[in-house]
Formats: structure tokens, C-alpha cells, sequence
């Protein structure tokens, strides 16, 4: 029987993140997913870095601060991975009055400390490349700054620089029996393995709560408490491109939700997302999909102020997610996004459920769970991941400007094609340049076999949507002929 200090349950980006950072303290980790790394909720983001501008709203001041801080620090940790980005938000006079939403961008330029990013101002729409996507009866907005992100892959990152500090990282592996001794967990792994660990975090996102109640039990057989949590899906689609410049927008709806209209893979515009409360008995949440009804809801919201018109026949692909909101009543999008960390030792070996949350402040999830952990433990180590970089962050002398080093890239390699050299850069960071060394033969447009066997062997692909729709969204510029020469190698 293997023994651990930490056995993590949950192979998002909330999972890998503590792995990470209890890894790095000098812990014996191991983590068990039992799908695909961000298979589900982390996956399915709107891909954004951000302080939640709209939570202003609602009051949760200190969420934003958080956020915000946070940006800044995973800009500086992943600059391959995680952007700035430029919104822009048109006025529209009958929902929010333009000082209410002055107020609320001072509020959010300077809730934080802000050295990356420009501040908001004011825009004249009419006659600007920023209006001209727009209806014309959106003659002014505003501009402000946050940050885009490759989500899976920041997922994918965690889980390498976990391993890199030691921890052992199981995809497609359930922990399917966790049962709490005094000084101990006894565990057992799909497949049949056993293993021993000095504490355990439960991070299994919309799952939870059943995995306390279907795969957990305390040290007399009894049920461990658990919250309840509020599965709320949220859904995306993907269109052609509905504007050519680089910036994003974000529209107010009626109702009083907001709706992003972002700027995706070059050649196409992502638009979302929805606040769908998933039924108690919705089981499991990894099968959510968008329906027809929220396909029509992103399309009349965002032709509310696009001039050209989105419809559902435009839909060139979508997909959902579920978030596991902590349920504090109220409807599905007031619920907060903050995260709340159950840490105790009562009633035997540590445990530590991780409830709620939102990608912007994974790292600081982690930094606080992983302080908990260590005080459970009795030894309380120092934080790290602070300043850290993750696995392809450090571009040398370029800093955060990663387009900067994909020129230098481009100049190194001037035969492979400009958008190949662009995406391996942003996409591997300073691990690109292994790749383009000897690429070897192109499985499909843009694909090589050295980029294939990297991810195979040093990111746990197993198969072709692993490659296609997650680790690298080829999916989405690949025919069917070109997926399944991938889905070949597998």
C-alpha cells in the first residue's frame, strides 16, 4: 500500500492547483481525475481572467479585490497563456445610466493594484472600428481591461508543474472508496490499487457533494457532512467572425445579466453564457449540453446589438459546463462565485472540501487550502506560487509579451507557417521551441508528430478529443477527414 501526505480527488483547475502548491511545500501528493484533465467545468469557461465587473452590483467587493489582484498575478505566471484584453461596453441608456457605470469602472480600476493592464475611459462609437460592428444606435461606451485564458490548458499546466514537484497525477482514475481513520485515509483507486494518505481534498467541483455521499464515509462508517451546492450550467457558442478587430464586448441584457461577445481562435466569435439551474436529480453534471432554448437566447441577445444578425443556423459549435455554485438562495445568476474551503481534523485524518469557486482565483484557493492543510498537519509551511511561473511562462527577455516572442519564434523558423509558429507559442510558451526543433511528419494541418508525442507523453492525452477540443481547439478548424487522421494515432 502506497503511502501520501495528500491525496487529492478532482483533476480541474481547482484540483491541480492545490496538487501544485502542496506539491511545491515539499508534501507527497497525489492526484486522482477520473476522466480527462479539465474534462468538464474547467474546460467550458468563457475563457476569462477577470474581476467580475458585474459582481459590483451585487456588492461583493471583497470577490472583486480578489480577482483582481489575482489577474494580475497569473498575467505575470502564464503570459503564453492568459492575455490582456480589451472590452468594450456599448451604452444602453434604459438599463444602466452612464454614471452608475462610471462609478462602477473607477470602483474596478482601482479596487487593485493595477500595473499590466490600462484603466477605462469613455468611446464615441459612431464612425470607430469598435462601433462599427454595432447597431447604430449605440453611439457611445466605455473601454476597460481584463485578461483571456486557454483554460484547459492553464488546467494542464498546473498538473505538469504538480508532477515536475513531484506529485504523482492519475487521469481516467476514479477514487471510487475514501475512508477516514483516525490518523489516516485508506483509499482505493479504480483498478484496484490502495493507497494511504495523511489527509485528503475533496475537489471533484459539481461532483462534490455525492463523492462524500456515494465514496466517502467517516471513521465508524458514518456519513460525512457535505453542503449543497447548486449546479448551475452555463453554455457558449462559437460563430464566424462577427468583427475584425482585437477587442471584446460585453452587452448588458434586459433581464440583467450580461453576455460576452469574444474574439476566438482568429476566425471566429464566442459568445456567451447562460445561468441554467440544473434539476436535483440531473446525474451526472459531466453530461450537460446546450439546449435549444439558450441557443436562441445568446442569438437574440447578442443581435440586440449586433448589426449583423446571429442565428441558430450560424452555430458552428457550442458547449456547456456546470458550475458548482455554493447555494445561498436567490436566482442561479446572483449566487456568488467566491469559493468557500472546509478544513477540519474532528473526526479523524484531515479533510479539506473545496466548495464553489471561479478560475480567476484558483491560486489563491490553492495558497489557502494547502495553508490549512499544513496547519492540520502540524506543519504549516510557506506559500510560493506567488511570483512563481508555470511550465512555458518564462519567455527570457520578452516578459509578458508573448506576441513579441512568437515573432522572434517565426524569424528562427521562417519555412513553418506563421500561424502554426503562433499557435505553438502561445500555446507551449517557451516549450515551444523543443517542438519546431525537429517537428517531424504533419498528421494533419498545422500538427506535427513531435507536438502529438509531447502531448501523449507529457500533458496525459489519451485520444483525439483530448487533442482536438482541449488541449488545442484544431477542432474547430479541422474537417472530418483531418479529425479523424488525429483520432488515428490514438
Amino acid at each position: 500500500m502506497d503511502d501520501f501526505d495528500v491525496v487529492v480527488v478532482g483533476g480541474g483547475i481547482n484540483g491541480t492547483g492545490l496538487a501544485r502548491d502542496l506539491a511545491g511545500r515539499g508534501w507527497r501528493v497525489l492526484l486522482a481525475e477520473r476522466d480527462d484533465l479539465a474534462a468538464h467545468t474547467s474546460s467550458a469557461s468563457t475563457k476569462l481572467v477577470h474581476g467580475g465587473l458585474r459582481y459590483l452590483e451585487t456588492y461583493e467587493f471583497s470577490l472583486v479585490r480578489k480577482a483582481l489582484q489575482e489577474r494580475e498575478v497569473l498575467l505575470r505566471s502564464a503570459p503564453h497563456l492568459i492575455q490582456p484584453l480589451r472590452f468594450v461596453l456599448p451604452h444602453a441608456p434604459h438599463l444602466r445610466p452612464a454614471w452608475m457605470i462610471r462609478i462602477g469602472l473607477f470602483l474596478y480600476d482601482h479596487l487593485a493594484r493595477r500595473e499590466l493592464l490600462p484603466g477605462s475611459q469613455g468611446l464615441r462609437l459612431r464612425g470607430s472600428v469598435y462601433g462599427a460592428p454595432l447597431k447604430p444606435e449605440f453611439t457611445r461606451g466605455f473601454a476597460y481591461s481584463d485578461g483571456w485564458v486557454d483554460d484547459a490548458r492553464l488546467v494542464v499546466a498546473n498538473a505538469q508543474d504538480a508532477r515536475a514537484r513531484g506529485a504523482e497525477v492519475l487521469t481516467r482514475c476514479a477514487v471510487t472508496r475514501a475512508v477516514r481513520g483516525a490518523e489516516a485515509w485508506e483509499l482505493a483507486l479504480q483498478g484496484g490499487r490502495r493507497l494511504r494518505s495523511r489527509a485528503l481534498v475533496n475537489a471533484a467541483g459539481p461532483w462534490a457533494e455525492r463523492f462524500l455521499r456515494d465514496h466517502a464515509q467517516g471513521a465508524a462508517g458514518q456519513p460525512l457532512a457535505a453542503r449543497g451546492l447548486r449546479l448551475v450550467k452555463g453554455s457558449h457558442i462559437v460563430v464566424a467572425a462577427r468583427f475584425a478587430h482585437d477587442h471584446a464586448y460585453i452587452f448588458q441584457n434586459a433581464d440583467g445579466r450580461i453576455l460576452f461577445a469574444i474574439p476566438y481562435q482568429g476566425r471566429f466569435t464566442l459568445i456567451g453564457t447562460t445561468d441554467v439551474e440544473l434539476p436535483e436529480h440531473e446525474d451526472p453534471p459531466g453530461r450537460a449540453a446546450i439546449d435549444a432554448a439558450e441557443v436562441d437566447y445568446l442569438c437574440e441577445q447578442a443581435s440586440r446589438y449586433l448589426a449583423e444578425p446571429v442565428r441558430p443556423a450560424d452555430v458552428l459549435w457550442s458547449y456547456a459546463g456546470v458550475r458548482p455554485l455554493l447555494d445561498e438562495g436567490g436566482s442561479a445568476s446572483s449566487v456568488t462565485r467566491d469559493y468557500l474551503l472546509e478544513a477540519d481534523a474532528a473526526g479523524g485524518a484531515p479533510l479539506l472540501n473545496v466548495w464553489g469557486g471561479k478560475l480567476t482565483t484558483y491560486r489563491k484557493l490553492a495558497e489557502d487550502g494547502a495553508g490549512q492543510l499544513g496547519a492540520l498537519l502540524g506543519d504549516a509551511r510557506r506559500p510560493w506560487t506567488h511570483g512563481a511561473r508555470l511550465p512555458g511562462g518564462d519567455l527570457g527577455r520578452h516578459g509578458v509579451d508573448i506576441a513579441g516572442f512568437a515573432a522572434e519564434l517565426q524569424s528562427r523558423h521562417p519555412r513553418v507557417d506563421a500561424a502554426t509558429v503562433a499557435r505553438l507559442a502561445f500555446a507551449y510558451g517557451s516549450e515551444a521551441p523543443a517542438l519546431l526543433a525537429s517537428p517531424g511528419g504533419e498528421v494533419a494541418p498545422g500538427l506535427f508528430e513531435a507536438e502529438l508525442r509531447h502531448l501523449v507523453e507529457r500533458e496525459w492525452a489519451r485520444s483525439a478529443e483530448d487533442v482536438l477540443w482541449r488541449r488545442s481547439k484544431l477542432g474547430l478548424h479541422y474537417d472530418a477527414a483531418q479529425r479523424a487522421a488525429v483520432a488515428a494515432r490514438f
